[in-house]
């Protein structure tokens, strides 16, 4: 349960693995006000053969490293020995519609669905500026989020704090 702890780790869902909820796991591993307090990651029901490179450009353009992002299924998550996870975030319809895995400590959960950038047709032009618009809610969200004072907080206002974070633009 969170604050047992100095580090808080984060999985953020969705189905294919390959943008948002990379994007994401990104965000939160660094964005300053964040480190040392949370540790992120991502993964989906059926994730995809790898990154969308579109989000991984997106994610490169905002000065963060995209080493070691991959797309991985979400079962890594609810295996023995997996980290134990604090809060869980699904960013895509799809994924808050799924029977998630059973995660062990019962984590905070909420649903912070974002329009999917890879499902966009068109130009390069046209599919950059659907990731830059996801990219940045993720980033305003998250950086709500991170800012919490996750000390002071009961249970019941932390739950209804994450869920209003789903709300903002």
């Amino acid at each position: 349960m969170p604050g047992e702890t100095d580090v808080y780790n984060v999985l953020f869902l969705c189905t294919h693995n390959s943008a948002r909820s990379l994007m994401g796991e990104a965000i939160l591993n660094n964005l300053a006000m964040s480190r040392g307090r949370f540790k992120a990651y991502s993964a989906g029901s059926h994730p995809a053969d790898k990154p969308n490179p579109f989000a991984l450009e997106c994610i490169q353009r905002a000065g963060m490293p995209i080493v070691g992002l991959r797309s991985k299924n979400w079962d890594e998550f609810a295996k023995p020995g997996a980290p134990k996870l604090d809060f869980v975030f699904t960013v895509c319809d799809n994924a808050a519609k799924e029977v998630c895995p059973v995660w062990p400590g019962q984590p905070m959960t909420a649903h912070w669905g974002v329009e999917d950038p890879s499902a966009v047709e068109g130009s390069d032009e046209k599919k950059r500026q659907v990731f830059s618009l996801v990219f940045r809610q993720l980033f305003n969200r998250i950086g709500i989020f991170a800012s919490l004072p996750m000390d002071k907080l009961d249970r019941l206002s932390l739950q209804k704090k994450i869920d209003e974070i789903g709300k903002t633009k």
